[in-house]
């Protein structure tokens, strides 16, 4: 079998160059034209088909294997966040406001390195590899959809169809060296949420004559929590957070409207059903028995990643002979944090992998999304060699 750990660590300075050419010049979601233009020049300088403007800044590459077989597509995700970078690194972003704190600089570093490996392995292939490099996983950023659903609608699935799909993330939260491929849910589904109050505004001296959509807007955020406390199973998991609270200018003004914004989580789509339609009930029923008006729109974000037991499996394998040393972690790692991977993942098997990359010695151990992340970049190793050999073994 092809040794691609040995080949990501001689590529690592490629790897790293990458990486810190990307974290020095962060782009948002749909924004990313340059890390995009990139990406296509890396791969087409391996021959590899390219083709661009899928899901607006998408790109994606067709590597076909020496016989026929499946089309696998691998997924790594290029877009920034809108937060101002504290790192200190000699790497920072030079983009003010805009920084990589999610890794995704390195998840596109990976993508390229693993297309170098296989593009140099594809007498070795049966079947075919997508290479989909994908905008704005973070968030609509004014469009209409995301870029995982929006490279779905672009006809990223087809031609050749997509049998099955791999996707990693650097993950900030476990230390360098641990792996974790779990079957069944890994990341949550995710909505987002606005609830508009309009009632009576007047002088703030004499709320008898007004009413009041700010007492309506307290009561239904308290109300809103014994969703999960009272109507979720105890060894279910949910999640309902109101995240903002807007109204009102002054002191001696009761408004005349209020908002409420923020998301909602869950795995299990049974337990979602219930938990929207309690969410209706309760925001309804609150506001108009205190007379309020109410406007609430509901948004789904992405549906939850959930991982083929299958395909799961072939992975946990790849990385149990590519890493025998390593007691890979395969418990039900359950993270609220929402990935759009979702989408795919609901249409073609999938797996979705993790890869540690805290190092608490070196200062490299800030959550994502902190102004200070970092990670330690020989989790760039890890993450290339398992995507390759993963690949590699599911087109033998």
């Amino acid at each position: 079998m092809t040794n691609f750990l040995q080949q990501a660590k001689d590529l690592f300075p490629y790897t790293q160059s990458l990486r810190r050419d990307f974290h020095k010049h962060p782009e948002l979601g749909f924004r990313e034209v340059r890390t995009g233009g990139i990406v296509a020049k890396e791969l087409e300088a391996l021959g590899i088909e390219v083709t661009k403007g899928v899901g607006k800044t998408g790109v994606v590459g067709l590597l076909e294997g020496a016989r026929p077989g499946p089309t696998i597509l691998l997924r790594f995700d290029m877009d920034a966040l809108p937060i101002t970078e504290e790192t200190g690194a000699e790497y920072a972003s030079t983009n003010p406001g805009v920084m990589h704190a999610c890794g995704h600089d390195g998840h596109t570093a990976i993508g390229l390195t693993v297309a170098k490996m296989l593009h140099a392995h594809r007498e070795e292939l049966a079947g075919n590899v997508k290479f989909c490099f994908q905008p704005s996983e973070e968030g609509l950023n004014g469009e209409e959809m995301g870029g995982n659903l929006m490279m779905i609608r672009d006809g990223v699935l087809e031609n050749p169809k997509v049998e099955k799909t791999l996707s990693l993330h650097i993950w900030n939260d476990r230390p360098l060296g641990w792996i974790h491929v779990a079957k069944g849910p890994v990341m949550a589904g995710a909505e987002l949420f606005s609830i508009k109050l309009t009632g009576k505004g007047g002088h703030g001296a004499a709320p008898d004559t007004t009413i009041d959509p700010v007492v309506a807007a307290a009561h239904i955020v308290t109300a809103l929590q014994t969703i999960t406390s009272r109507n979720v199973p105890p060894l279910k998991s949910s999640v309902v957070s109101v995240t903002s609270v807007q109204s009102g200018t002054t002191f001696n003004v009761i408004p005349q409207t209020a908002e409420l914004t923020g998301t909602i989580r869950n795995f299990d789509p049974d337990i979602r059903k219930m938990v929207l339609r309690r969410f209706e009930q309760i925001a309804r029923g609150v506001a108009e028995s205190m007379g309020c008006k109410v406007e609430i729109e509901i948004k789904q974000v992405t549906p939850p990643v959930i991982n083929h037991d299958e395909v799961a499996s072939n992975v946990l394998k790849s990385a149990q002979s590519l890493f025998p040393q390593t007691d890979i972690d395969t418990s039900p790692y359950l993270t609220m944090g929402a990935e759009d991977m979702g989408y795919m993942q609901e249409k073609v098997d999938g797996c979705y992998f993790f890869i540690g990359s805290a190092n608490e010695e070196k200062n490299l151990d800030y959550n994502h999304h902190h102004p200070k992340f970092d990670f330690d970049e020989e989790a760039l190793i890890t993450g290339a060699a398992l995507m390759a050999t993963a690949a590699a073994d599911i087109l033998k």
